[in-house]
């Protein structure tokens, strides 16, 4: 909160000229000022701020008059289904396509999928959201170009998020590719592994069973910063499709100097981003029952 204070203070321009525009009577400036509260240093504007949102207060949107967390409220669930349905999307293609390279170590198809999920994760989101638009909405005209759909049209909305889901998992799908193979790789080694085999236990309970539900779990804690830095992608995604959310929301709060809008949305996203983390922290417990084994004795001797 310090610093998202402190950068809103320094940032550059005129918070007054960029919202009114440069037609606004000096008089009618100085009364915005005041009412956005920019008159007072901002070592003096720090403790009211910090005290509004310890109390659940992000503050007034002094263009509109509504409450900045109503207006986060209202973008924030095009955000998340954006969010989870492209985390999703990565899982669903990215954990078997990392379970079959490593199942299949050396092979052709190992060294094509080691090529193609490199050239995923180093493709920046807006650009493959760009081609996307292109190739799918104008080209061949398969999918809606712009917006998120109208309310209540679960159709149409499913439509609308296709392009920019696929956009944003698709560096994430090369990214836990190539995580679950290296994981999957170093569980297959272990002890219990080659134990299971002796015993002559199928191999597709072996790797299926056994080997993936431990090679899950460093997947599982990426997914935490992974959120966060879809969160981060959804900005420019969410700005090439035109889609209501929490970054294009950030956008064009920045663009106008919105100083309550800014600092209401950036700190519900990272609010968001801090719970994320401790829920997958969390669930480690849940899939592998060696840490609730390990942490019992550390909690007795305490």
């Amino acid at each position: 909160m310090l610093l998202l204070f402190t950068l809103s203070a320094i940032v550059p321009g005129d918070p007054a000229t960029a919202l009114l525009g440069p037609q606004a009577t000096p008089e009618y400036a100085r009364r915005f000022i005041v009412e956005m509260g920019l008159d007072q240093p901002w070592y003096r504007r720090l403790p009211t701020f910090l005290g509004h949102v310890l109390t659940g207060n992000l503050g007034i949107d002094v263009l509109s008059g509504r409450p900045v967390a109503g207006i986060v409220g209202a973008v924030i669930p095009y955000t998340f289904i954006l969010t989870f349905a492209s985390i999703g999307l990565a899982v669903v293609i990215g954990v078997p396509l990392g379970c079959y390279a490593a199942t299949h170590r050396g092979s052709a198809l190992d060294h094509a999928l080691a090529f193609i999920s490199v050239a995923f994760i180093a493709i920046p989101s807006f650009v493959i959201a760009i081609f996307l638009l292109l190739i799918f909405s104008i080209w061949l005209d398969w999918l809606p170009v712009l917006g998120a759909g109208q309310p209540g049209d679960w159709l149409d909305q499913a439509k609308r998020l296709i392009l920019p889901m696929t956009a944003l998992s698709v560096g994430w799908i090369g990214f836990i590719a190539r995580l679950m193979r290296s994981s999957m790789l170093e569980v297959m080694g272990e002890n219990y592994i080659r134990t299971a085999r002796a015993y002559g236990l199928p191999n597709r309970m072996v790797t299926y069973k056994y080997a993936l539900k431990n090679a899950c779990i460093p997947t599982i804690a990426v997914l935490g910063m992974g959120i966060g830095r879809l969160l981060g992608g959804a900005v420019l995604v969410e700005i090439v499709f035109a889609r209501p959310g929490l970054g294009r929301l950030i956008f064009d709060a920045i663009a106008t100097r919105n100083f309550p809008v800014l600092q209401g949305a950036v700190l519900v996203v990272v609010v968001i981003f801090v719970v994320t983390n401790l829920l997958v922290d969390l669930s480690y417990s849940a899939i592998d029952p060696r840490i609730r084994r390990d942490a019992a004795p550390q909690a007795a001797g305490q």
